[in-house]
């Protein structure tokens, strides 16, 4: 897979929400700088604000309601056959939240990705910016990861910091991090895209074919708008 790919690769995009980063990968695309096409864009929830960004952007989008299937697996199981119906090179999960069964994560094993408001692997799971205000941190971030069954504990190939305020709240420092995560994703999306970042085995990931011996941090550390 190394090197740059010749057609633009195949991404369906999963979201539940708001849909920011879908809408900075979108920008991304009609910038130029992001090598693929968005054959879907899939959400868990009817009204998730991302189907009109989706929509607006021409985009197709498919709802696959969690709520109308009696458990994880079934529900898993409808997604993915529709997932698979577009043949994607990549699954990208943008504010995507629900937890994803063993069986799907492995059917998608090395095209499966997700970004995660922390610097991994410390503090995954939700309420994540609280957590690093009450640990004291002087810098949190995001990062990239590819998608394994334990929550947010995939290889990380890809991440950008932030810097904590002394005054800061969860919803200050959300805010700043989000606005680094609409850089971080299309990156890390490209990369993948050009061939350069690749899933090797369950743990580890190559960057143009050498293995990763820590996360790249994405700009100058602290990144603008920190």
């Amino acid at each position: 897979m190394a090197g740059a790919a010749q057609h633009p690769l195949p991404v369906v995009v999963l979201i539940s929400g708001r849909g920011s980063n879908l809408k900075a990968i979108i920008e991304a695309i009609g910038d130029n700088a992001l090598p693929i096409d968005i054959h879907a864009v899939i959400s868990n929830r009817p009204n998730a604000a991302g189907i009109r960004i989706a929509r607006a952007a021409g985009l197709k989008t498919i709802v696959v309601n969690h709520t109308c299937h009696a458990d994880r697996a079934g529900f898993d199981a409808a997604l993915q056959h529709i997932i698979d119906a577009f043949d994607p090179g990549l699954v990208v999960l943008a504010g995507f939240m629900r937890i994803l069964t063993a069986g799907f994560v492995e059917h998608y094993r090395g095209r499966l990705i997700n970004i995660h408001p922390s610097l991994l692997p410390e503090f995954p799971g939700l309420n994540t910016h609280q957590q690093v205000i009450d640990a004291g941190r002087p810098v949190t971030g995001a990062t990239v990861h590819f998608v394994t069954p334990e929550t947010d504990g995939g290889p990380a190939f890809l991440q950008v910091q932030v810097a904590v305020h002394e005054d800061d709240t969860a919803a200050t420092l959300a805010e700043r991090v989000l606005l680094q995560e609409h850089r971080l994703y299309p990156e890390a999306i490209r990369q993948v895209a050009e061939g350069r970042i690749v899933l090797e085995n369950e743990n580890t990931v190559t960057l143009d074919g050498i293995p990763l011996q820590a996360v790249p941090v994405l700009g100058n550390g602290q990144g603008p708008g920190t």
